[in-house]
């Protein structure tokens, strides 16, 4: 009777499966998560031609995602629902009736913005009060962040103001909300999707998945996993951390490589995942907006914000930037609105002063841009429009402009706390590569870090090929078929298994979160 003894190990991984783990969040890019998401598909394919039966399964696992990834704060994410579902009803119910819907769209957002202050905010001043009482009379242990904060709940923010704005009716049924807020490919880092397009999605009897479909999403999400979790992964690892943390020395051409390599970090962290986000839910039938656009090749600062996360981009600019008046009041009004608007946005990634000056930065060159356009009737209005060698020259001015603001932005994130001491780190960046840049560690610098540099050097390249070399990758795989693109996965997972054990063996720590894991 051997075989009906309890085994413990067993029942304690079967448990394990259903409770939050901290230390091991779930995300897109874990084993973990390719082996419910194979678990996940096979329900899904009974299911996905039967509408209810569709959402309520759909929302179910989301939940259950956001619940392995952030534990607790899933009833967080559940009151953000219940309380805009009811306020959307409110707002349309008055707008029916010709009433003014001011009062319930602000409670809204005094709502969301009091939980992102909270989050936000909270650590920051808590740090400023401890600077001035340091009789130890705060005991302040600090504020985690919930994973995806800010997307759920500017997605939120966006419903409600879209209502009240005759954009979209609310949805009828509290599901369906909650399915809209908590799709779980766009559920961590977006990209932000506008109500008026996935509602249909949601309400649609059918959702259809063609061969181009499926092909585009396999080539996003082995492409995304390459960008994720071997080239951002591995390049801060080995390189990007070690340099700001002064473990490579004090010299400035380190420092100079570290904001290159950061620029490139951030950038496949990000695009990496967003493409991962779209290629899980383009499989399932829904379709999400692409987030990035090769951003570095824009020749404008304006360019860069068409290119850069680009769901964000159009929430700021029909949110925030319209809402302050947009360019409806005057040309002072509109570089003044640009400005505002890329403060805050700084600020919505955490308050400290390199969050802030990175927002500054941005407000002014893009008010500065729009002088440019205004003063200079030669000045082409569109990056595309320029001549290809000054388009070069540009495109070069523009990507530095933005590798120092990621200065200031990796700055914020290096530092052990925000405030002062993450702008002491960006002035001692700067300051390396004033006073100790000298030519003759170039080539020993690059050496010393080896593989890092050839990760560096193969992302770039891999960003500067033309649009025409992802489109004739996308169609190679669609035409591999099922068997081909089941082998392209498999190597694909095999290639970032192996990264991790190298990043591990190197490290001691595997690729984690990533670098948005608290916005």
């Amino acid at each position: 009777m051997e075989f009906l003894q309890f085994d413990s190990g067993l029942w304690q991984r079967v448990v394990s499966l259903f409770t939050y783990d901290p230390t091991s969040p779930l995300t897109l890019a874990t084993g973990f998560f390719l082996f419910a998401f194979l678990v996940f598909a096979l329900g899904y394919v009974i299911v996905k031609r039967r509408p209810n039966l569709r959402t309520w399964y759909i929302t179910l696992f989301s939940l259950y995602f956001y619940y392995k990834l952030s534990g607790i704060y899933l009833l967080l994410l559940g009151g953000v629902a219940l309380s805009d579902y009811i306020i959307g009803h409110r707002v349309a119910k008055r707008r029916e009736r010709g009433l003014g819907t001011r009062g319930w769209v602000a409670l809204s957002i005094a709502i969301n913005v009091a939980i992102l202050t909270y989050f936000k905010a909270t650590g920051f001043f808590v740090d400023v009060l401890q600077n001035i009482y340091k009789d130890g009379l705060l005991n302040f242990e600090g504020v985690a962040v919930p994973a995806g904060v800010s997307f759920f709940v500017f997605q939120s923010i966006a419903y409600v103001v879209d209502i009240s704005r005759g954009t979209i009716k609310p949805l009828r049924r509290f599901m369906d909300y909650l399915f809209l807020l908590s799709f779980f490919p766009k559920m961590f880092l977006g990209p932000l999707v506008k109500a008026k397009d996935f509602i249909p999605q949601i309400e649609a009897r059918e959702v259809n998945v063609s061969r181009d479909d499926f092909g585009r999403a396999v080539t996003l999400i082995a492409g995304g996993l390459i960008k994720y979790a071997v080239i951002a992964s591995a390049l801060g690892a080995l390189f990007v951390n070690p340099a700001f943390k002064g473990e490579l020395g004090d010299s400035g051409v380190v420092a100079l490589l570290a904001i290159y390599g950061f620029t490139l970090q951030i950038y496949c962290d990000f695009s990496g995942y967003s493409d991962i986000a779209v290629g899980v839910a383009l499989m399932m039938g829904f379709r999400l907006p692409d987030n990035f656009d090769a951003p570095y090749k824009s020749a404008t600062i304006t360019e860069f914000w068409r290119r850069w996360h680009i769901s964000l981009s159009t929430w700021l600019k029909d949110y925030l930037y319209i809402a302050l008046g947009g360019n409806r009041r005057g040309a002072f009004r509109t570089y003044i609105n640009l400005f505002l608007t890329m403060v805050l946005g700084g600020l919505w990634h955490g308050v400290s002063i390199c969050y802030m000056a990175w927002g500054v930065l941005h407000g002014l060159a893009l008010a500065l841009h729009k002088i440019w356009l205004r003063i200079n009737p030669w000045a082409k209005k569109r990056g595309e429009e320029m001549h290809p060698i000054v388009r070069f020259g540009a495109t070069l001015i523009t990507l530095h402009l933005v590798a120092f603001g990621w200065l200031l932005f990796a700055s914020a994130q290096q530092a052990p706390k925000m405030g002062v001491e993450d702008f002491d780190l960006c002035l001692d960046m700067i300051n390396r590569i004033a006073t100790n840049f000298r030519a003759e560690d170039i080539i020993p610098s690059i050496e010393a870090s080896g593989v890092a540099m050839v990760i560096m050097y193969i992302g770039y390249v891999l960003h500067f090929l033309p649009k025409s070399f992802n489109g004739a990758v996308q169609r190679m795989v669609t035409r591999s078929g099922f068997i081909g693109q089941w082998i392209l996965i498999v190597a694909v997972v095999w290639i970032v298994m192996q990264c991790s054990a190298m990043l591990v063996a190197e490290t001691g720590v595997a690729a984690g979160l990533p670098m948005y894991a608290d916005y």
